[in-house]
């Protein structure tokens, strides 16, 4: 590669000339940042030698204790490349930890890739084979597990494996919301929080993402009450209808703030069925009813809907309603995302409870979609139809009310 130095716009750039396209050249400035030129005058450049990464073995230290880090993809494990623009998942796990020195003086660390994915490309298949692996690794006696993996759909995922296994262990995912060679990357912060999360006394499966837009603290979010709710800050996640249950700092400590699982407080299960013929429909104005035939016809028992305010349709559907509801699931959340489905204040609510709705009280819409799937992947209509209304690992907040449980 060569090392260019440029006259443009008036002033004097230098950088390493990266590949690009359309006659246009892309130096990384020393700065760390990109910039692109079309007119430009070229006043010196250099070949650099640049060296093949060949990632090193991790050493183990008795004093530290060990974490399995899982890759599966997204933005922390990519890189921009420069002839698209496009960000592309590219790093191997052992990259990731590699390029993050300061892990190694936290837990001896076992990196290995499972996919190597964007997380819109994620599945209910590759779900049950990311749980198996990561019972796989609690069972094999690793003090935690980290999962690297797309923000986009990090929500679901980690719903699906809080339902799926039950862990004495902290399970915790981790993504980025800028690729971890861009100088504004949260990938680094986002892996040491981890880390100390997966060392910590938790026994559940989490989400631990920046807490702010700077680089302060990450919040430990329950993976079954977490959400991305904005396309690009770095402070995308929220916990919602309930507190985070704590936050943790680059220099290990945590400051605990909601009830939680605690370190071997369950034993080591795995149930890792799924029914993947549920469907979640979002309710707008002038929707109508056919859409749910649409998907009974096609063999759907499980239906998830985001209804209006306190979990409402239009009153047009309640026949149809009846007629699904006889032999499958419909469990009403609301689209509103933050408080509790109530279908006992209007009277459409209450044609709609009539005619077999099952309210999802706070529950995400998202996270119903998860618990509905793995319900009737491990159990008939009737008892799927009792065990939504439970709950079985923090997706339900008891009806004192969110309120009291939100910093």
């Amino acid at each position: 590669m060569k090392r260019v130095k440029i006259k443009a716009k008036g002033r004097i750039f230098e950088g390493v000339a990266l590949p690009s396209d359309d006659n246009k050249l892309v130096l990384k400035l020393d700065s760390g940042y990109n910039a692109g030129f079309y007119d430009y005058e070229i006043l010196e450049e250099k070949e650099v030698e640049m060296h093949e990464f060949v990632p090193e073995r991790f050493e183990s230290r008795e004093n530290l204790g060990t974490i399995k880090v899982i890759s599966t993809g997204g933005t922390i494990a990519s890189k921009v490349d420069y002839k698209t623009g496009a960000v592309t998942s590219q790093f191997s796990a052992e990259e990731i930890v590699a390029d993050i020195p300061e892990l190694l003086e936290i837990a001896n660390i076992d990196a290995e890739l499972l996919y190597n994915i964007l997380s819109e490309n994620m599945k209910p298949d590759y779900w049950v084979k990311l749980a198996r692996r990561v019972h796989e690794a609690v069972r094999d006696g690793y003090d935690g597990v980290v999962v690297t993996h797309g923000t986009d759909t990090m929500h679901y995922s980690a719903s699906a494996l809080a339902f799926m296994l039950r862990t004495p262990v902290p399970v915790v995912f981790v993504g980025a919301q800028r690729s971890s060679d861009r100088p504004s990357s949260d990938a680094a912060m986002n892996m040491i929080c981890s880390a100390h999360a997966a060392l910590s006394d938790l026994g559940e499966v989490t989400i631990v993402m920046h807490g702010t837009t700077a680089d302060e603290f990450c919040y430990i979010h329950r993976g079954v009450k977490a959400r991305k709710n904005h396309t690009s800050r770095r402070d995308a996640f929220e916990s919602v209808n309930y507190s985070p249950l704590g936050k943790v700092f680059p220099d290990g400590r945590i400051d605990w703030i909601a009830e939680r699982f605690r370190r071997n407080e369950r034993e080591l299960e795995l149930y890792d069925k799924f029914e993947e013929k549920v469907a979640l429909i979002k309710y707008y104005p002038g929707l109508g009813p056919e859409i749910l035939e649409f998907f009974h016809d096609r063999g759907y028992r499980g239906f998830v809907i985001e209804g209006t305010g306190l979990g409402h349709v239009s009153t047009d559907w309640v026949e149809t309603v009846k007629r699904v509801a006889e032999d499958s699931v419909i469990v009403m959340t609301s689209q509103c995302l933050w408080g509790r489905v109530c279908d006992r204040v209007y009277d459409t609510g209450r044609y709609l409870l009539k005619a077999g709705v099952i309210e999802g009280e706070d529950m995400l819409p998202e996270t119903a979609l998860i618990k509905l799937m793995w319900l009737l992947g491990n159990f008939d209509v009737e008892d799927a139809r009792m065990l939504v209304r439970e709950n079985i690992v923090g997706e339900i907040n008891p009806m004192l009310g969110y309120e009291d449980l939100t910093i």
